[in-house]
């Protein structure tokens, strides 16, 4: 593949790779607009991939085979999802139970929802915070009126595109269409001719319906306004979120707005309250619009949200797109401004898809509400749902903070008022108060996050605010231990938290305080407490892995990490037995594997395949051994195995993104080591790519005899001279230009240099 700087007009003795280039620009057919290649229903089902061959069939996936994503209608970083609801784990979406492992257990044979629920997440797993609040469900008189409410319906006709998800409910026939605004949804439904047909809106609604699954208010009050209008204020997790509804369409004055308890219509009642509710005193209720319809009738109902007041959830309601139309316009062009960040050619059609669909799912999280903190009273940048950031620091937050600068600079900014006004950055941020947000699943993944803007010298940050905050934090939780005793368990924690400092030391060193960068950089450095004389890391506890999976990922010193396992080609041996080369295949565990199953598994230490993400990073290990063909295998091995474009196509949660933005990286044929200004050239995909950072003139990629059966890298090309690293870095790529890579079928060693290590 090569990679095109745009703007760079040299030629050198190498042409023929340019001039093949060239022709192949030439005869590209039109392609189709990049949002019609996302199919938000990849991922929604478990994985029917094709069977596993050659050392992918030796990964031991632990971790709930399916992607655990949902189709519903969403922005980019948007506020606000909105999907039909069944209950079902974990989104809310799909016919499926709670599964921490295996092949997840069938709890329906068929998709029935009870209505369209607001706020989801995107890919996890157990995250405990299930949403859904403000369910919407039409209803006929003709199927029971109000008493249709929380009934589930079959569907049919799913449908869904970037901002858009439709249904046909059955067996009444209603047509339903929802898409989203910058601070709520529309929802559209399409009546049958009825005596009374009506919307109902559940104010009171919440979770998903497992074990422990279900959220109810602690409080709420909830009232009509106007005609057809309502508003409530209902507490959830400990936070008060605020609802502004409005439906249109119904005939005056035959339609009717009612509030409703349980089932029941309450006639004059204008307003209502409720304190201390729990699951003994717990009755549903909200609001309902009615009236008769004719055949093909329609009605809108606009819904907005605040999470500081009802008068600003009134005010996100009128400032937003007035109508269906009109919204789902303005939603497909956001995402198609965003999708055409990067522009793929070649491959086959099913590639493009799960590439650009990868891409949508990489920028559904965070959730961006500025101006709407919850939790501080100040204005400025807000987000929420970084519920995985164990998983999106690696990838999916340094294909954010490339393509957009303006969010990745929000992102900081935002992480940086949390620290300040909570006392640590967050592991897992969600829309909830209270401390329960995964500090045991890692340490100093915000450090990593800040270091990325840094070196991509992101906008409008603070450095000095930066590096007091991540100062101030390292010493918090699992960081005094580390600072006492030069090592912490879980062993995870102490490469956390030394890299952690290695990143608080180089922007440190940057800005001129040198105190600061001297100290982190002695911490940096206790990394090494956590191996053994194996070359792998001592016996601890480890999170959603063992201590294989944590062993092989890219540190700030990787020539020390592989003197400590015993030089290259011993590393190369340790990397070989991991990834399974020459080892028997491993079958994916089934529904409800036991535990002893399970623990043979673990024991093979055996890569998790993009099944899980702790080792996500690994395969790009063997370039810093000098075994960039090794890298290729494996990373083409991940691709063509562990991603496809049918329902099931994702091996694994993918975790806001997480395992779809290492797609996107992996098939651009670079990968970001997070925290580091270094970008490691794999083993591209497509023909060519074209990728938009920031402001500047776009980058691209290209490959001369690339293919399926051409994995390899032969010789590389930067801006039409040779190229002997195997990496670039951030100022190379932002500034435009083109790297060619020349692909071949057989290995060879096109670089013996090494990617930078910070002894």
């Amino acid at each position: 593949m090569t990679i095109l700087f745009h703007g760079e007009k040299e030629r050198t003795a190498e042409r023929s790779m340019e001039d093949h280039a060239d022709k192949l620009k030439d005869r590209q057919p039109v392609a189709p607009e990049r949002v019609t290649l996302v199919d938000p229903f990849i991922g929604t089902e478990p994985v029917d991939l094709p069977p596993r061959s050659g050392i992918a069939a030796s990964w031991f996936w632990p971790k709930p085979q399916i992607g655990n994503t949902h189709p519903g209608a969403c922005l980019p970083f948007g506020m606000v999802s909105v999907m039909p609801y069944s209950g079902g784990y974990p989104t809310g979406y799909g016919c499926y139970d709670k599964s921490l492992q295996g092949y997840p257990p069938r709890r329906k044979e068929e998709l029935q929802v009870s209505g369209f629920t607001h706020f989801q997440q995107s890919g996890v797993g157990a995250i405990r915070k299930y949403y859904n609040y403000c369910r919407v469900s039409p209803f006929l008189e003709e199927g029971g009126g109000l008493a249709m409410v929380g009934i589930p319906f079959s569907v049919d006709h799913e449908e869904a595109v970037p901002g858009f998800y439709s249904c046909i409910l059955k067996p009444y026939g209603i047509r339903a269409e929802i898409t989203v605004t910058p601070r709520g949804a529309i929802h559209r439904y399409t009546f049958p001719k009825s005596s009374c047909a009506g919307i109902a809106v559940d104010f009171s609604h919440g979770g998903i319906e497992i074990e422990d699954g279900r959220t109810i208010p602690l409080r709420a009050e909830y009232c009509l306004q106007g005609a057809f209008g309502a508003e409530a204020c209902v507490t959830m997790e400990g936070l008060p979120v605020r609802m502004s509804v409005e439906a249109s369409g119904f005939d005056v004055p035959s339609a009717a707005a009612s509030l409703w308890e349980d089932g029941n219509f309450l006639s004059g009642d204008k307003e209502r309250s409720y304190e201390y509710i729990r699951e003994s005193t717990y009755v549903p209720f909200g609001v309902s619009f009615r009236g008769p319809t004719e055949e093909e009738h329609v009605v809108e109902l606009n819904v907005a949200f605040s999470l500081r007041s009802r008068n600003k959830a009134h005010h996100n309601r009128l400032s937003a797109p007035q109508g269906f139309s009109a919204a789902r316009r303005t939603a497909k062009k956001n995402w198609e401004e965003r999708l055409d960040r990067i522009q793929v050619q070649g491959g086959t059609l099913a590639q493009q898809r799960t590439f650009y669909t990868a891409l949508y799912h990489s920028l559904i999280k965070p959730s961006e509400a500025h101006n709407e903190s919850p939790f501080w009273p100040w204005d400025g940048p807000f987000f929420f749902d970084f519920s995985t950031l164990w998983d999106m620091y690696k990838t999916q937050l340094p294909l954010v903070l490339s393509l957009f600068p303006d969010e990745g600079a929000a992102i900081v900014n935002a992480m940086l008022t949390v620290v300040e006004m909570e006392g640590n950055f967050p592991i897992g941020y969600r829309l909830a108060r209270g401390h329960d947000r995964f500090a045991h699943q890692a340490s100093a993944l915000g450090h990593v996050v800040i270091a990325d803007a840094f070196h991509r010298r992101l906008p409008g940050i603070d450095w000095e605010r930066a590096l007091t905050m991540m100062s101030k934090d390292l010493g918090r939780a699992y960081g005094e231990a580390f600072f006492q005793d030069g090592v912490v368990h879980p062993l995870t924690h102490t490469l956390d938290l030394a890299y952690g400092c290695f990143c608080t030391a180089a922007i440190a060193t940057e800005i001129g305080d040198a105190t600061v960068a001297a100290q982190m950089l002695e911490y940096a450095s206790q990394w090494k407490n956590a191996f053994d004389h194996t070359g792998v890391l001592r016996d601890s506890t480890y999170y959603e892995g063992s201590k294989y999976n944590y062993s092989f990922r890219l540190l700030h010193d990787m020539a020390s990490r592989i003197s400590i396992a015993g030089g290259d080609t011993a590393f190369v041996d340790l990397l070989d037995a991991f990834f399974g080369y020459a080892a028997d295949p491993v079958p994916a565990p089934g529904v409800f594997p036991c535990r002893a199953e399970m623990a043979e598994g673990e024991l093979l230490g055996r890569f998790e395949g993009f099944n899980n993400e702790p080792d996500m990073e690994s395969p790009y290990a063997y370039i810093y051994a000098g075994r960039h063909d090794r890298a290729c295998e494996v990373i083409r091995a991940g691709m063509s195995q562990c991603y496809g474009d049918s329902r099931g196509g994702l091996v694994g949660n993918d975790d806001s993104g997480g395992m779809s933005s290492w797609y996107v990286w992996s098939a651009i044929g670079l990968f970001p080591v997070a925290g580091q200004d270094v970008f490691l050239i794999g083993s591209p995909l497509f023909d060519r790519v074209e990728v938009q950072l920031g402001q500047g003139p776009a980058f691209a990629v290209e490959t001369v005899g690339g293919g399926a059966k051409s994995p390899y890298v032969q010789a590389v090309l930067l801006n039409g001279k040779p190229l002997a690293r195997p990496f670039l870095r951030w100022k190379e790529l932002c500034s435009g230009g083109t790297l060619s890579i020349e692909m071949s079928r057989t290995p060879t060693v096109w670089t013996r240099q090494r990617p930078p290590s910070v002894m």
